[in-house]
């Protein structure tokens, strides 16, 4: 064993000992649609005196949080997004009414000078112009109807002036025992600088009337009721107000009495009002059934990628599979100690990862037996460490394909959506850890073994696989006319096309706004007669289907939380006892905002993954990638547009990691035809491009599986909320790999034609690197130069 060999070993085994620990003492973080809640997003909006930006935002989001710990909820979570939203996350809610209320209260907390005392309305008078009680009123007695007339805390009525100054101009308020003073419990008030002197003026006026008259007194009115009235105290002098500092509220308050006065001052209005624009409600055991199928999933997936490898490379693929085992653990872990939250897509796009972290052990194997042919006396370390060496390109710009993917997920996609970027970049980093340093160390530690050196048919890549010796002898000219492909491709852009025009995209709740309710109930209801009850209760324009298991959709435009109430009490009629297991609300605002955006991600997407492969590779080869890109996002829309599937936030994940896996799969090929050419300048670029394709397709097939296998047991297993995301994914890499080699190959040989740059240089042969170097690049890696 090497030194580096035993490097790799000893840090593969203190990662994943560190890993089973975080997996064995750490619970997951689990987003509201796993574990079940309700998750409200509020906008906060502008008033005539204040602007709803980062600041008011954050004390906003301080009032609501006093508000949410008042309904008793276990651990809510309240976060702003960026300078004027806040998300509330409330876990087991599941009738969202009562929160949505409290939250979205708007009444705004004042203070107003006490003008006298206040008048009953005036009498209701009879039809011929009398009261109703037969006396005539005194003039001077009638209120004047503008006038804010209130009952103070003990009944009584005042009649208050205009609001002098709001709770935005409130600093703090305290309540505290005044043991010294012996005033018992009071309430200090701290003022903002420009409402202190607001303050100062009105209990300055206040003061000028005398004392036990109403007039003294200042009244705090909060949702049109007046929670305080103190007078002012006897010692203020006309004019002289109390400065914001020295203001302390007393009377005979109790200790809770004076903690709730403190809490309504100082936390009981907003200080800019909030619109509810996003509401999702998912019950638990939707949750609880998206983790069990997941993890089915992910277990008849690994299992069958496992065999799969094990069967094509032997004991290497069997080792392979036993790094596969330790990313999942290390990839799990990470997601743990990280503190990410764990959501439906993250749930998916780790399952899914699990599938697509073969692809560097692929690689390296297709590369060893490339190695293995070329050289069949070399000894099987030799060539196991010349694919290494010889795949790492292909693999470190794979890789970060995925990774641009995963971070356009995370900076340009909503809520759960974040979640999968966030599980798909953790999995790239572990895969290339299990890949490089946990599978390299065991396939090294095999290869140095005579019994798996001797014995070629053990260890799976001295011989080539039965793709490759297929391919070989068959010899295909696959780009002798490559305008063919380019037409076929441009066909079924054509087809994909005439089904968005045609069926057109159903664009989800998400994209549109409106309100999309899954409810479950214990007597089987048919579509139409739950339409019919639900027009019955006033809800003509609703769209009833079904979902899951005889479960039933409703879809409607504007539905607030009272009518939906209503809508589940018509359903129950017919379906007994009716249970909410999903709800949706996307206010109009938001659903522009992101139907805005996810065309923006996917003009993102074209425009990095474009310059990230113009640097990398010629431009030639940069233009048919995204060509290809393009043409697999087309044919993935138009698939869904056809079959009549949704296409909404999660499509759009699935939509983006299609991009980084086309983009993926063309990196390959294009990677290999840089080395053959670079190699063989003289030889005719359709040639070369042929020979790298029919070189990389063994790898291409066996990592397509892996993807596959994952992917069909979550259309399988997953139910609704997973479906329609494995759905796309297949699509996407079937078309993908289709476009990697039909789309992106033709369209750079087209290219090439009219391009008059130069082949790329010979592997080891670039700018200012010295022959001798070269020459020592290419020497065996077991080589030590030694010659006689």
């Amino acid at each position: 064993m090497t030194r580096a060999t035993a490097v790799r070993a000893v840090l593969a085994v203190a990662v994943l000992l560190v890993s089973v620990f975080i997996t064995l003492t750490m619970s997951p973080r689990l987003g509201l649609d796993l574990q079940g809640g309700t998750r409200i997003v509020l906008q906060a909006r502008d008033t005539a005196t204040v602007e709803a930006d980062r600041e008011t935002t954050d004390r906003t989001l301080e009032v609501l949080r006093q508000r949410i710990d008042s309904l008793g909820v276990s651990e809510p979570t309240l976060t702003r997004s960026g300078e004027d939203r806040i998300i509330v996350e409330l876990p087991d809610v599941q009738d969202p009414r009562q929160a949505a209320e409290v939250i979205g209260r708007t009444a705004q907390l004042t203070f107003h000078a006490v003008e006298g005392p206040g008048t009953e309305k005036p009498e209701e008078k009879t039809p011929d112009g009398e009261p109703s009680d037969g006396k005539t009123p005194d003039p001077d007695t009638v209120p004047d109807p503008d006038r804010l007339t209130l009952p103070d805390e003990q009944g009584r009525l005042l009649a208050l002036g205009e609001p002098r100054l709001s709770g935005a101009g409130v600093e703090d308020a305290k309540a505290a025992f005044d043991a010294q003073g012996g005033a018992g419990w009071a309430v200090s008030l701290e003022f903002r600088k420009g409402a202190g002197q607001d303050w100062k003026k009105l209990t300055g006026e206040a003061a000028c009337h005398p004392a036990g008259d109403d007039r003294r007194r200042v009244a705090i009115v909060l949702d049109e009721k007046v929670i305080s009235s103190p007078q002012v105290d006897p010692s203020v002098g006309c004019r002289a107000g109390l400065p914001s500092g020295a203001t302390q509220i007393t009377g005979s308050f109790s200790a809770d009495e004076a903690r709730d006065l403190a809490l309504l001052v100082k936390g009981g209005a907003l200080p800019v009002p909030v619109e509810i624009v996003e509401q999702r409600t998912v019950g638990p055991t939707l949750g609880a059934a998206a983790i069990d199928a997941s993890a089915q999933a992910a277990l008849i997936g690994a299992a069958a990628t496992a065999l799969f490898i094990t069967v094509v490379y032997r004991l290497f693929g069997a080792l392979a599979a036993v790094a596969l085992g330790a990313y999942g653990v290390i990839s799990y872990a990470a997601l743990v100690a990280l503190g990410v939250t764990l959501t439906l897509p993250g749930l998916a796009g780790f399952v899914l990862a699990i599938g697509m972290a073969v692809d560097a052990n692929v690689l390296v194997f297709e590369r060893a037996r490339e190695e293995c042919a070329d050289r069949p006396k070399r000894s099987l370390r030799s060539a196991l460490t010349t694919g290494f060496q010889k795949a790492w390109s292909a693999v470190a710009d794979s890789n970060a394909t995925t990774l641009i993917a995963a971070g356009l997920l995370f900076f340009l996609g909503s809520g759960p959506v974040k979640g999968f970027g966030v599980t798909l970049a953790i999995g790239v980093a572990a895969s290339m850890f299990s890949a490089l340093v946990i599978a390299r160390a065991l396939t090294e530690i095999a290869a140095n073994s005579r019994f798996v050196g001797d014995y070629r048919n053990v260890n799976g890549i001295a011989r080539p696989g039965a793709v490759r010796t297929w391919l070989v002898r068959k010899d295909p000219k696959l780009f002798r006319n490559p305008a063919r492909w380019l037409v076929v491709s441009a066909a079924l852009v054509a087809v994909a096309v005439a089904g968005i025009v045609v069926r057109g995209v159903d664009l989800g709740v998400e994209f549109t706004g409106g309100r999309l309710v899954e409810y479950s109930t214990s007597r089987p209801v048919d579509v139409e007669t739950a339409r019919d009850s639900i027009a019955a209760a006033g809800f003509g324009d609703a769209e009833v289907t079904t979902a899951g298991d005889g479960d039933l959709s409703v879809r409607t435009g504007k539905l607030d939380n009272d009518g939906e109430h209503a809508l589940r009490a018509a359903l129950a009629e017919e379906g007994g006892e009716t249970t909410k297991v999903r709800d949706e609300l996307i206010g109009p605002s938001l659903g522009d905002e992101l139907r805005r955006n996810a065309l923006i991600a996917l003009g993102v997407a074209v425009a990095v993954q474009l310059a990230y492969l113009a640097v990398r590779f010629r431009w030639t080869f940069a233009v048919a990638s995204v060509v290809a890109m393009v043409h697999d996002v087309i044919l993935v829309v138009g698939a869904f547009a056809w079959l009549g599937r949704p296409v909404d936030g999660i499509f759009l994940a699935a939509l983006l990691t299609v991009i980084g896996y086309s983009v993926n799969d063309s990196v390959v090929v294009f990677d290999r035809v840089r080395e053959l050419w670079g190699a063989n300048r003289r030889t005719p670029l359709d040639t070369i491009a042929r020979r790298a394709v029919l070189q990389t397709v063994p790898r291409t097939v066996n990592t397509g599986m892996g993807a596959l296998f994952i992917l069909v047991a979550l259309a399988v297993l997953g139910g609704d909320s997973l479906a329609d995301f494995a759905l796309a994914l297949l699509i996407g890499i079937v078309v993908g790999t289709w476009s990697s080699v039909f789309t992106a190959v033709p369209g750079a040989l087209a290219l090439e034609r009219s391009a008059k740059a130069p082949p790329p240089p010979a592997p080891g042969k670039g700018k200012g690197t010295p022959r001798g170097k070269a020459r020592a690049a290419r020497r065996d890696p077991l080589d030590n130069g030694a010659r006689v």
